[in-house]
């Protein structure tokens, strides 16, 4: 299924200069637009370890949705971490390995497969611990929603979107409170629609967005989910 470009929305805000109180409170908003975009079905809200669980859990609540947890690992040069080779995401069964080839070019194979062994063993952990035993959702034909707490250089995002896409959703949605409007504009081509509720002329940086950035614990994440999970 191919993407339509579709030009991110944006949500105006009232005018401060924090227009969230928490994740909680955005993920509110975003579940506002959502409702009038998405289709009651089958839909599968996934959020991003860790931010993006919050986020999501109010929008699966509106949408009558499925909420689970989409981990995605950098894959860093041994001698530069922070230079991706790749990314790795978990959906289901499958880890799926995206390759950023113009990197590799300065990496031996076995450095990639190290790294790729080592990263592919902590996401599975991140999964058992924040699911706590419970199998992953399959995604094949289901409308499946994106949700992160901001898009800032949009790397996460796209290496979640490569890995779902591969997994044959029959929707791919991105939804996040706040982010640049060059990286919005620019995801919004490689999915079937992006929800960005606020796109501030001048952005630097994800937390601008919220009174309350404090960053989501594990123990946070897995209560979000399991008692979601649990809910009949």
């Amino acid at each position: 299924m191919s993407a339509v470009v579709v030009q991110p929305t944006v949500r105006r805000v009232r005018r401060v200069r924090r227009p969230y109180e928490d994740r909680d409170d955005a993920g509110r908003a975003l579940a506002e637009l959502l409702s009038e975009r998405v289709e009651p079905g089958d839909v599968l809200v996934l959020g991003l370890a860790r931010g993006g669980v919050p986020v999501a859990a109010p929008i699966a609540d509106a949408l009558d949705a499925t909420l689970d947890v989409l981990v995605v690992r950098k894959l860093g040069l041994p001698d530069q971490p922070e230079l991706a080779m790749g990314a790795i995401a978990g959906t289901g069964a499958e880890v799926q390995v995206i390759r950023n080839e113009s990197v590799l070019i300065h990496a031996d194979e076995w450095a990639f497969e190290e790294v790729l062994e080592l990263e592919t063993a902590e996401l599975r952990r991140r999964e058992a611990l924040y699911r706590g035993g419970r199998a992953a959702p399959p995604i094949r034909g289901r409308v499946v929603i994106l949700v992160d707490d901001g898009l800032a250089t949009g790397s996460t995002m796209r290496a979640a979107i490569q890995a779902v896409r591969r997994e044959e959703p029959a929707q791919l949605v991105v939804a996040v409170p706040v982010g640049g409007p060059s990286t919005c504009r620019s995801l919004s081509r490689e999915v079937d629609d992006l929800v960005c509720a606020w796109m501030p002329n001048h952005f630097y940086a994800v937390g601008q967005a919220y009174r309350d950035f404090t960053p989501v614990s594990d123990k946070e994440l897995e209560h979000i989910l399991s008692t979601h999970a649990s809910r009949p």
